[in-house]
């Protein structure tokens, strides 16, 4: 690959990937110049019930269509190619190896920010990477709010934001409209709209997690 400035990471279990996802992607490269953001789709969520993941395969492929008309955008397959869970210091270190001098940005959502102190070796990560975090318009992180008090002061450094358009798309409620037969359209791309009706996904799915 090229030599990369700045490179940004956005992962996630992506079941399925949709607007939202692209959306947060396209606004962190745009505000930070990012030359690529690689969506890196997750095989074992140690936050997650692997029963409630679908399988790996079907989440790459579904990545792969959905990015796949945006040259600053490329899915990777690392974290779905090693064994055992999936930890994100594990990702950024494989890619400070694999992009030499690269920045790198890991982009999250509020939700996951608020989970981050769970995280394995959070304060290693936060030397390795800086964080956006995409959020509404108008949003405010702030260390004096109490559900923002576990964050550790290396992650707070680090934090960059970025607000996105108000996309109320969720993996969760598109789950749950296909197994309910309504219509997806529109909260995803069409590519990825017609896999999961050609290989009939979801279709059973019970309301999980996003």
């Amino acid at each position: 690959m090229q030599q990369l400035k700045a490179l940004g990471i956005l992962g996630g279990t992506f079941n399925p990937i949709h607007y939202g996802h692209i959306v947060a992607a396209e606004c962190a490269r745009d505000a930070y110049n990012l030359d690529r953001v690689l969506f890196v789709p997750a095989a074992r969520p140690p936050h997650k019930d692997s029963v409630e993941v679908l399988d790996s395969n079907h989440r790459f492929q579904m990545v792969k269509m959905a990015v796949q008309d945006n040259p600053d955008f490329a899915v990777s397959a690392l974290e779905l190619e090693r064994l055992g869970f999936s930890y994100t210091v594990e990702t950024i270190a494989s890619y400070q190896q694999e992009f030499p001098g690269a920045k790198i940005f890991f982009i999250i959502g509020v939700d996951a920010l608020l989970l981050i102190s769970t995280w394995k070796d959070v304060e290693r990560l936060a030397t390795m990477c800086s964080f956006i975090v995409v959020t509404r318009p108008g949003y405010q992180l702030s260390k004096e709010k109490e559900h923002f008090s576990q964050i550790p002061s290396a992650v707070w450094e680090k934090i960059l934001l970025v607000p996105i358009p108000g996309l109320f798309i969720s993996s969760s409620d598109i789950r749950q409209r296909v197994a309910k037969g309504q219509t997806i359209k529109y909260l995803l791309p069409p590519a990825v709209e017609e896999y999961i009706r050609k290989n009939d996904l979801y279709r059973e799915e019970e309301a999980v997690n996003d």
